[in-house]
């Protein structure tokens, strides 16, 4: 049966404000007004956001920008939504926008829950992805992590019929609880021929953490689900 209970109160970061650089506050400044996403209760027009119609991606917790932006030069065809809290990594990713010449990126510093819940519409997303979450490695601090059933359902709600969730995490148990939750929703269909998880896709770049990681014998795990 697909999660239809109220979701839990689950935040989708912890805030670490961090310092800013001069230049990750000069991106912020100045590039802000044109890629950033301002807070509102407004439900977003997305093609309007971007001035075009074409899929959209959500990216959640986009760390440093890195990944994102080398995603958006290879997918131009995509429109890319980046939901990151760290402002640093904020003004880092506009420093690459600007640097990169990238004009299919847009970005909001926010929780992504209410971010999905009160301004993406449903049906809008071609495509969510959310690459190693915090993992709340402590057994009684499972609770707080992002993937849950309520949350899996909200991003079947926003996702059009076709399109994915792709999730990746280094941390194993999460993995397996990733599967569960997503495979306990009957709006998601897992591509994975045997059910559980699916080599690295080539659009989803290979971060310098997850390369340190391979040389230490570390597995990391991608997951990727069809909306049906």
């Amino acid at each position: 049966m697909t999660e239809t209970k109220a979701m839990r109160t689950i935040r989708s970061f912890v805030r670490r404000e961090g310092r800013l650089t001069p230049g990750q506050q000069k991106a912020l400044d100045n590039l802000w007004p044109e890629f950033g996403i301002d807070d509102s209760s407004d439900m977003l027009d997305l093609d309007q956001l971007f001035g075009r119609e074409a899929p959209k991606v959500l990216e959640i917790g986009f760390g440093n920008g890195a990944s994102l932006v080398e995603m958006a030069k290879q997918q131009p065809e995509l429109d890319f939504i980046g939901v990151e809290v760290h402002r640093p990594g904020v003004g880092q990713l506009l420093k690459a926008i600007e640097t990169e010449q990238i004009s299919n990126i847009r970005v909001a510093c926010t929780d992504a829950v209410e971010l999905l819940k009160q301004r993406i519409p449903d049906k809008a997303l071609a495509r969510v992805q959310l690459y190693f979450p915090d993992p709340w490695h402590k057994k009684r601090h499972h609770k707080r992590r992002i993937i849950q059933p309520a949350f899996v359902n909200l991003l079947a709600d926003k996702l059009q019929h076709g399109g994915y969730l792709h999730l990746a995490t280094d941390w194993e148990d999460y993995a397996i609880q990733m599967l569960a939750d997503v495979s306990g929703n009957e709006r998601f269909h897992n591509t994975s021929l045997i059910g559980d998880y699916i080599e690295r896709p080539v659009y989803r770049p290979l971060t310098k953490f997850e390369q340190r990681g391979h040389r230490l014998g570390h597995g990391v795990w991608d997951l990727l689900f069809k909306r049906v």
